[in-house]
C-alpha cells in the first residue's frame, strides 16, 4: 500500500471575472465653426456694450491677428452679424464694419425670414393678429400722446380718400394699424403689429374681398377704435379692435386664402 500522504485538498473551482462594462456610444461632436464662435463673440459685444451706432469695428487684418483666425473667417462672421443688423459693412478706402444698433427693422426681418423659411400658414398670422391687436389698441387708448391721434387721424383720412384705388386703400390700412402700433408706445406690441401687418398686405389682396362695403365696414370700424382711443377708454378700445380684426378674419376665411404666407 502507498502510504497516505495526508488529507486531499479540494481542487479550485476557477472564479470567472464579470465583463467589464462597455461605454455607451457617445455620438458625434459636433465642433462649432470657427466663424460662428467669432460672430458670438462680436454679437454679445455690441449687445451687451454701450458702443454707439456707428462705431468702427477693427479691420479685417487687425481683427485677425487679434483672435489668431484666418480673413475668410473673420468675412463669414461679419457677414452674419450683416445679415442680422448688427453690422453695416461699407467698401472703399473709408468703409469697414460699423456697429448698427438693432430696431424693429431687425425683428421685421427675422419674421419674414420665419415666416418665408418655415411656411408658416396664413391663419396662423390671423390668429396671432387677432390676438395681439386689441392689447395694442388698449396700451394705445392708455399711453398715446397728442403726435398719435395725428397720426392717426391723418391715416383715417387717407384711406376714407383712397376708397376707389385698392392699392392705396390696402396700403393706408396697414399704416393705420401700424400707427395704432406705435401709439402703444410699446416696442415689442409695436414690432410685431408691424411685422404682422407688412406680411398680412401682401397675402390679402383679394379683390372679391376688398369690395365697397367691405372698405366701408373697415372705415367704420376705424373711427369706433380711435374714438375709444381719442377718449383714453382702454376697455372699449381693445374691445372695438377685437370685434373688428375677428371680423376680418371670418370674413377673408370665406375667400381663397393662401396655405402659406409668401413674402
Amino acid at each position: 500500500m502507498t502510504p497516505s500522504t495526508g488529507p486531499r485538498r479540494a481542487a479550485k473551482t476557477p472564479v470567472l471575472s464579470a465583463a467589464p462594462p462597455v461605454m455607451e456610444d457617445l455620438g458625434l461632436v459636433k465642433v462649432p465653426k470657427a466663424s460662428d464662435v467669432l460672430a458670438n463673440r462680436l454679437r454679445k459685444q455690441i449687445l451687451e456694450s454701450d458702443m454707439p451706432e456707428g462705431t468702427a469695428l477693427p479691420v479685417e487684418r487687425e481683427l485677425a491677428a487679434s483672435v489668431g483666425l484666418g480673413r475668410q473667417t473673420v468675412r463669414d462672421a461679419l457677414r452674419v452679424l450683416e445679415i442680422e443688423g448688427l453690422v453695416v459693412t461699407r467698401p472703399g478706402r473709408a468703409g469697414g464694419s460699423f456697429v448698427r444698433r438693432p430696431d424693429t427693422s431687425t425683428f421685421q426681418r427675422s419674421l419674414q425670414s420665419l415666416v418665408t423659411g418655415r411656411g408658416i400658414r396664413f391663419r396662423s398670422l390671423l390668429e396671432a393678429r387677432e390676438g395681439l391687436e386689441p392689447t395694442a389698441a388698449r396700451l394705445a387708448a392708455l399711453h398715446r400722446t397728442d403726435a398719435d391721434l395725428a397720426a392717426l387721424e391723418e391715416t383715417a383720412a387717407r384711406m376714407a380718400d383712397s376708397t376707389q384705388d385698392i392699392d392705396q386703400f390696402l396700403q393706408a390700412n396697414v399704416d393705420w394699424h401700424v400707427a395704432v402700433g406705435a401709439a402703444s408706445h410699446n416696442e415689442i406690441v409695436e414690432a410685431i403689429v408691424n411685422s404682422l401687418s407688412l406680411v398680412i398686405l401682401r397675402s390679402t389682396d383679394v379683390k372679391e374681398f376688398n369690395s365697397e362695403i367691405t372698405m366701408a365696414d373697415t372705415i367704420k370700424a376705424h373711427d369706433r377704435i380711435l374714438a375709444a382711443i381719442r377718449a383714453g377708454d382702454g376697455d372699449k378700445a381693445a374691445l372695438a379692435m377685437s370685434r373688428h380684426v375677428h371680423t376680418y378674419r371670418e370674413l377673408i376665411e370665406d375667400f381663397a386664402l393662401p396655405e402659406e404666407v409668401s413674402v
